[in-house]
């Protein structure tokens, strides 16, 4: 099966698309630019959601679900917002089709024209903070801290399945406060509570940052940002936060009175993550012979194959070490199909990134062995019957530590810092990954490198050591170095 994908060194931007189609995560639809998530794929990314979900609630958050369809003038109340997201818009004009005149089909309905246009949301905040103002009168209704998991358009011209859509699905949280300083901390702490996700669960690295004002969000005064980097060298925005100041507040008039009985405006964030992560997960730690998926994110954590084909000696083991399996919370198949050899299932689980096979027959059994192979290294090993579901938790544990080291090395491989724009140029040219150097602070120079080099600054790490240095394309001076990178 492997030898249906082509390699990442001979096209990587066609190892991806192999990928989703080979390991049934997503498939084009009859829609330009929409996707249809496969069952798998699907299944992968209902575990993204519930783990999220799960860290969501334990910091006091709760779901809520918001209309699909915005009001056109509620995204004129923020100049930002509405410039930022403008272009992108789908338009529902009419409500009504009629049959067509000529018997051919249906068409729209000239007289269902409406009085005003809606919008399919290309993110929320508008009609939430329409809604808060109803929800919001004293002090003592904030926080307000609401989640919604829903799907989203944005109008795109280029796309690539889970990376880039029209449609996709995520999470949008959007909080009110009654301070600037409890706003704030609840974006940064959103931005914690994601780089864990990514990094415990998906074993994905990522650096944690702030966008510059040219990159950060319509309509924030911060955005916070989670990067990771791909197997490519390219970077991968895997997830923001935004403080959005007042501005939300003031264009939809949502205020508070405080407990000294004066009114004043709230405060807000919004974040969010999408099946962008998806994307991420695959350009992170699969590889030419197929989707390599963590094990805490892996819808089908274990597959148990039998030499050659079940039978009753055999199945009676097998039941034994699933029900051990399960036990423990870990999902396990047994696969009992007699259409196809055990050489095809191999070839098909490792296409589907399973992350641990047991393959069991009667010479396995008359010693008291099973065969173990994992994905992540392709190493396979005897090991005995006796306390296999312990070895197998342990592997689990194994292979996720091992594809998050994995890929922290890469990371830190393609890591590089530089005083100088042509060796910013060579770097970019030669090996890709992160790039670390000075910037003068304004937006031209920003826009300037971008145009010169396609690379645009990812962030401004928020752990990084103020350094004097002078801008690689400028020479005016520079207070600390920022994260360059080509990126999705």
């Amino acid at each position: 099966m492997s030898k249906e994908i082509t390699s990442r060194s001979e096209d990587y931007s066609q190892w991806y698309n192999d990928i989703v189609k080979k390991a049934q995560l997503a498939d084009h639809s009859a829609v330009r630019g929409c996707m249809v998530i496969k069952p798998y794929g699907f299944g992968i990314w209902e575990n993204i959601r519930d783990q999220l979900d799960k860290m969501f609630k334990e910091t006091g958050h709760v779901n809520a679900y918001f209309p699909l369809l915005i009001p056109k003038s509620f995204l004129s109340k923020e100049a930002e917002h509405v410039e930022g997201f403008a272009k992108e818009c789908a338009v529902v004009t009419h409500h009504r089709l009629m049959n067509a005149p000529d018997g051919n089909g249906v068409v729209v309905d000239p007289k269902a024209k409406l009085e005003e246009e809606l919008i399919i949301r290309p993110t929320s905040e508008t009609i939430i903070w329409n809604t808060y103002k109803d929800w919001i009168n004293s002090y003592r209704d904030l926080p307000l801290l609401i989640n919604q998991w829903a799907n989203v358009m944005r109008w795109e011209m280029r796309t690539r399945l889970f990376l880039r859509t029209a449609e996709f699905l995520w999470q949008e949280g959007h909080t009110a406060h009654a301070t600037k300083q409890e706003a704030v901390d609840e974006s940064r702490m959103i931005l914690d509570l994601y780089a864990t996700f990514a990094e415990e669960y998906m074993a994905m690295p990522v650096i944690k940052g702030i966008k510059t004002a040219n990159e950060r969000f319509a309509g924030a005064e911060d955005t916070y940002t989670i990067e990771a980097l791909m197997q490519d060298g390219k970077a991968l925005q895997a997830g923001t936060s935004h403080f959005l100041g007042q501005n939300f507040a003031k264009a939809f008039n949502v205020t508070f009175l405080n407990e000294h009985q004066k009114s004043e405006f709230v405060w807000a964030t919004s974040w969010g993550v999408s099946t962008r992560l998806m994307g991420g997960l695959i350009m992170t730690h699969s590889d030419d012979q197929g989707f390599v998926v963590p094990p805490k994110l892996a819808s089908l954590q274990v597959v148990i194959v039998p030499i050659p084909k079940p039978n009753d000696e055999i199945d009676e083991v097998v039941t034994k070490i699933m029900a051990d399996l399960k036990a423990k919370g870990i999902t396990v198949k047994y696969d009992t199909d007699k259409k196809n050899r055990p050489g095809f299932k191999f070839a098909e689980y490792e296409m589907l990134g399973i992350p641990v096979r047991l393959a069991i027959g009667k010479r396995d059994l008359e010693k008291g062995v099973i065969e173990v192979a994992r994905r992540d290294t392709k190493e396979k090993t005897s090991q005995a019957l006796d306390g296999i579901a312990d070895y197998v938790e342990q592997l689990l544990e194994d292979i996720q530590n091992n594809l998050f080291q994995k890929a922290l090395n890469y990371r830190n491989e393609h890591t590089t810092s530089v005083d100088t724009f042509d060796e910013f140029k060579e770097i970019l040219d030669s090996k890709g990954g992160f790039i670390l150097a000075h910037w003068d602070g304004t937006t031209e120079t920003e826009v300037k490198i971008k145009e010169l080099t396609k690379a645009t600054i990812r962030c401004i790490p928020i752990d990084s050591v103020p350094e004097d240095g002078a801008c690689i394309l400028t020479g005016k001076p520079s207070k600390q170095r920022v994260l360059f990178a080509r990126s999705y």
